[in-house]
């Protein structure tokens, strides 16, 4: 039955990655380079396309919302969220060119880029890294198995085991919740 396979298709993923320790231990240093640049009065920002571009907004909000309890927001957004800068800048400039223009106007040095690309080759997302590194900004890929061009160009790089894009996309969303609560959870501790 379809149902049962992608479940076991995803459980399989999962653990794949629960058994790869440079995978955990790298999903542990990008939580404090994270924790390190909102402490700082950095912000972390999300880029993608599609549902990766979902999952980076949907990250985002985690920061600057809440994510487990009431807590003060933390400077995160994701780099697609005007419509209007995206549709300008990619008629008059290109669409490679969106998140790269976008993170030169607000990025500075200490920020954190994450971008969002299930096969690495997302050539918008691509450029943005390009200009991070330029700006002193720390850059973190979650892709596919082979991180794809955007290997060379990550500070960490977080490359799910599979090369079937919805299972990739539902690690992602599984990391980043894992980091915005370990983030969360340092910055703001609770009691008990």
């Amino acid at each position: 039955m379809q149902i049962i396979e992608s479940i076991k298709e995803s459980i399989d993923v999962k653990q794949k990655i629960l058994t790869n320790s440079l995978l955990i231990s790298d999903i542990r240093k990008i939580a404090v380079v994270c924790t390190n640049a909102f402490s700082r009065g950095n912000k972390v920002l999300f880029c993608g396309n599609g549902g990766s571009a979902a999952d980076a907004q949907h990250l985002a909000a985690e920061f600057s919302g809440r994510y487990y309890y009431d807590r003060p927001p933390l400077p995160s957004e994701a780099l697609h969220v005007n419509s209007s800068f995206m549709t300008a800048v990619a008629n008059d400039y290109s669409f490679d060119e969106v998140y790269a223009r976008l993170l030169k106007g607000i990025g500075k040095e200490g920020d954190v880029l994450i971008g969002l690309s299930t096969s690495g080759n997302s050539k918008n997302v691509i450029r943005a890294f390009e200009v991070a590194r330029d700006m002193g900004i720390t850059t973190v890929g979650l892709t596919g198995e082979t991180g794809g061009n955007l290997a060379v160009l990550c500070d960490f790089l977080i490359n799910i085991p599979s090369t079937d894009t919805p299972r990739i996309q539902e690690s992602h969303i599984m990391i980043g919740h894992i980091i915005c609560e370990l983030v969360e959870s340092t910055l703001f501790p609770q009691e008990g």
